[in-house]
């Protein structure tokens, strides 16, 4: 085989289906019962509910573009107006303000209108367009950027459930330059984020919001592309133990059941604890800078009622828990209002996240009792009475990598190790991006990648 696959979540699949337009012979391995990895949607009583990931985000186009390269394209839906996300605070929802770019804001009218920071918060964030830009190069947290330019308010109730929370992350731990070089970039060019914000135009897409889906969900974009796919291309059902190389004769792929796979080219799409004990023989080395990193379980819970039942408007697409609240909750998402047809008529289909690193011991809980801590969460807020008609749980166990600082140094030093070892590859929200776009990105290029090298191999 020319090029052996390991692990079938979107970074896989997103590097076969490159693979198979290049015309090079693959095979993809997987031990699970399904292909996508976290990207699972299910219709159950007229529900559509999506147990991971629910939406491709505009701004990084090629998960669009793979959906319209498979044939979907007209099936993108866009979020339901009014698109509005709430923040928490003193256990009231508080709307971000209009025009914000990641709640931080580019006009003056509704920034000095919200209720969401007081006033002394609303004047440290708007004397941020004052605060020197930083000197040099080296990584810092999130929550010690946003404190150094915009002060611990909003770090509090903007970064730490925002940037931080949909990382499932520590706010003081994550990266800034890893997660939101965009947010780097604003500040050394400009000075200012505020100044640099200001300053973009409105996007096209804005109008119809940042966020595409699926009618059926996301799992719609892995039926495609395994459907895409040459048969018996992805094996799935296959977990593989561990990787051989011989520098005469490429790697030999060992899957659990004992059988030997050789391959030219291997590319390990698998999450970096995983690839780092497929790798324990063969690159040691490697293995060693991939069980660094961290990962954080957390769980999302579905819950349906009846119109009735619910007494808040849902006018927009949910909101965010800062750790202050202690809720028990880090989100909940208003599905049936943010995607059209997504609840049977009358219905109300919401949605909760919990654990991450702030819980980390969320996910030791049964499911009854999750749904109870979502529903004792939800319900003062959005005035819930009487049980849910429906409960689903999805348990995701170190499924959201950590870009700690630090990160990009470790990936330069893994892209160093790679360089030892001609022919092997590795991909995934691990490495170089966490988000389902991502993903595709560095999957495709990986794919890009693999073909240069086995081009250059043969030639050699």
């Amino acid at each position: 085989m020319s090029v052996v696959i390991v692990g079938g979540g979107m970074a896989g699949l997103a590097t076969a289906f490159e693979l198979h337009a290049r015309k090079i012979p693959f095979v993809l391995l997987d031990g699970a019962e399904r292909a996508g990895g976290i990207v699972i949607s299910e219709q159950i009583d007229g529900y559509t509910i999506d147990g991971g990931p629910d939406a491709l985000l505009v701004q990084k186009p090629d998960g669009i573009r793979l959906c319209e390269e498979v044939g979907l394209g007209e099936r993108l839906i866009p979020t339901s107006p009014p698109r509005i996300a709430f923040v928490q605070r003193n256990g009231c929802l508080h709307p971000l303000p209009a025009t914000s770019v990641l709640g931080i804001p580019t006009r003056l009218g509704p920034f000095a209108a919200t209720r969401l920071f007081s006033w002394r918060g609303k004047l440290r964030m708007a004397g941020e367009l004052f605060v020197p830009a930083k000197r040099d190069d080296a990584d810092e947290s999130i929550g010690a950027f946003m404190r150094r330019r915009f002060g611990v308010e909003a770090t509090t109730y903007l970064a730490e459930p925002l940037l931080a929370g949909i990382h499932a992350g520590d706010v003081d731990a994550l990266s800034v330059q890893a997660l939101f070089p965009r947010l780097v970039e604003a500040e050394r060019q400009h000075g200012s984020l505020l100044r640099a914000f200001r300053r973009q135009p409105p996007s096209p897409a804005a109008a119809e919001g940042a966020f595409r889906s699926l009618p059926g969900g996301l799992s719609e974009l892995v039926t495609a592309l395994v459907a895409a796919m040459p048969r018996r291309s992805i094996r799935l059902r296959t977990p593989v133990d561990r990787v051989r190389c011989d520098r005469s004769d490429g790697f030999r792929v060992e899957t659990h059941s004992g059988e030997l796979i050789r391959a030219r080219a291997l590319v390990l799409c698998t999450p970096a604890y995983v690839t780092s004990q497929i790798l324990r023989e063969a690159a040691v080395d490697l293995a060693q800078l991939c069980a660094e990193v961290r990962y954080a379980s957390t769980a999302t819970v579905a819950l349906a009622f009846t119109r009735g039942q619910v007494d808040h408007p849902l006018n927009g697409s949910g909101f965010v828990v800062p750790r202050v609240e202690r809720s028990g909750i880090l989100a909940a998402s208003w599905l049936s209002s943010k995607w059209s047809h997504r609840a049977p008529a009358d219905r109300v289909l919401l949605r909760t996240f919990v654990g991450g690193a702030r819980d980390p011991a969320a996910l030791d809980r049964a499911d009854a009792e999750l749904v109870t801590l979502s529903r004792q969460a939800l319900e003062p807020l959005l005035r819930i009475t009487g049980a849910p008609l429906l409960t689903r749980v999805y348990r995701w166990v170190r499924a959201s990598a950590q870009h700690e600082v630090g990160h990009l140094a470790r990936m330069a030093a893994i892209d160093r190790a790679l360089e030892r070892h001609p022919g092997l590859f590795v991909t995934g929200s691990g490495f170089r991006g966490v988000g389902i776009p991502d993903c595709i990105a560095d999957g495709r290029s990986t794919a890009s990648q693999v073909s240069s090298w086995l081009s250059s191999s043969v030639s050699a």
